[in-house]
């Protein structure tokens, strides 16, 4: 059985493994507060030329950009690290030998790891499972439906491709244990944290970016929020429905609109935009596509473009989680966050426009501070 711990003296290390970078942060025990914070992009997508549905990275890039974060936090602070949060990209899957898995290096009075016998991590963005595979696969035992780039999916997935075998390797699966707990103790000294410091059970990073920013408002939501603490999920997931219900903290759930197409989109547009300067689904319809329409020759200006892709982004979250949805939940303000919403006015007025709540915008949203955080309150 998993442990816990006290961290009530000294500092938390909250670390989020991210799809893109990794971050990490010191929170000091007593204040609660975020003293350094550092993050590095792993540039560790592998490229595949035998399927383009491959979404798989570099353990070994991404331990680096970890490497390169524990490099730049204050020595005397790490000496006094009591735990240590762990958190990052959810559903995908990576496979290493139990008995060498990493390699331990000292070099100039800093001892730390790197990967050895290890698989590639396939992200959650993988796509080789298709709808009928799916569907070929044993019903899970749970609310929520299994989707392509799941970690179980992706064994099945390999199973059939390269092995003949019919059973899940259920030994491959971890212990489950409670938010908070301890899963271990380093087996060495790291980057000046002593050996033999508490490892807490690794958390999401959906999870613990909604924490960061919702300790104190159970009646706000990030298009999720909290059920109440007597709801049960339904005994079998609803592949239709855009809503679905993430395991919380204490036993409790979040209702997730999860779309698809946010940033992203914009992040696209632009690119767009810049080539000609010098398709999309959701998880729970795979089978959608935007579409265009009501075009004309009065609204085919780059505002009017914009605009309407602003306003089919925002009015796509609301059809997933409508705002008498949450009106009956008793939300009473939405917390606005990430980048293509904080910098951009003309989605900020979309968000306004669609759902009647005050909008908070700019709440510091962090993963890594999160677990930190979690880590902290709940040992």
């Amino acid at each position: 059985m998993a442990a816990s711990v006290s961290c009530s003296a000294g500092f938390v290390l909250g670390m989020d493994l991210g799809t893109t970078s990794v971050k990490v942060v010191l929170l000091d025990a007593q204040s609660k507060t975020v003293t350094d914070s550092r993050s590095f992009p792993t540039n560790s997508d592998i490229s595949s030329t035998s399927d383009i549905h491959a979404k798989e990275q570099d353990p070994a890039l991404i331990i680096a950009a970890l490497n390169q974060c524990m490099e730049a936090l204050p020595k005397d602070k790490l000496k006094k690290v009591k735990c240590i949060g762990i958190c990052g990209q959810m559903h995908g899957i990576v496979l290493w030998k139990s008995k060498s898995g990493c390699k331990w290096l000292s070099e100039e009075e800093v001892i730390r790891f790197i990967p050895e016998d290890v698989s590639q991590l396939i992200t959650w963005q993988d796509g080789r499972c298709s709808a009928d595979f799916l569907s070929s696969l044993p019903k899970a035992d749970s609310h929520l439906s299994v989707a392509t780039g799941f970690g179980c999916a992706t064994i099945f997935w390999y199973m059939k491709h390269s092995l003949k075998d019919a059973g899940f390797p259920v030994q491959l699966l971890p212990v489950v244990v409670e938010s908070g707990a301890v899963a271990g103790h380093t087996s060495s000294e790291w980057y000046g944290i002593p050996a033999h410091t508490a490892v807490g059970a690794a958390l999401g990073d959906f999870q613990c970016s909604v924490y960061s920013c919702m300790t104190d408002k159970g009646d706000a939501a990030q298009l999720t929020f909290s059920m109440p603490a007597e709801f049960i999920p339904p005994n079998s997931p609803d592949p239709f429905s855009p809503v679905a219900y993430f395991p919380y903290l204490h036993g409790s759930y979040l209702a997730v609109a999860a779309s698809l197409n946010g940033g992203n989109v914009m992040a696209t547009f632009v690119r767009m935009l810049d080539s000609w300067m010098k398709e999309f689904g959701e998880r729970h319809d795979p089978t959608s596509r935007a579409s265009a329409s009501q075009i004309s020759p009065s609204n085919l200006s780059l505002g009017h473009v914009t605009r309407a892709l602003c306003r089919g982004v925002i009015e796509n979250m609301a059809t997933m989680m409508p705002p008498q949805s949450l009106q009956a939940a008793g939300v009473k303000c939405i917390i606005g966050s990430g980048s293509a919403l904080s910098c951009n006015t003309v989605l900020q007025q979309e968000v306004e426009r669609v759902f009647p709540f005050p909008v908070v915008y700019g709440k510091n949203v962090d993963s890594a501070a999160g677990v930190a955080m979690v880590f902290n309150d709940l040992t």
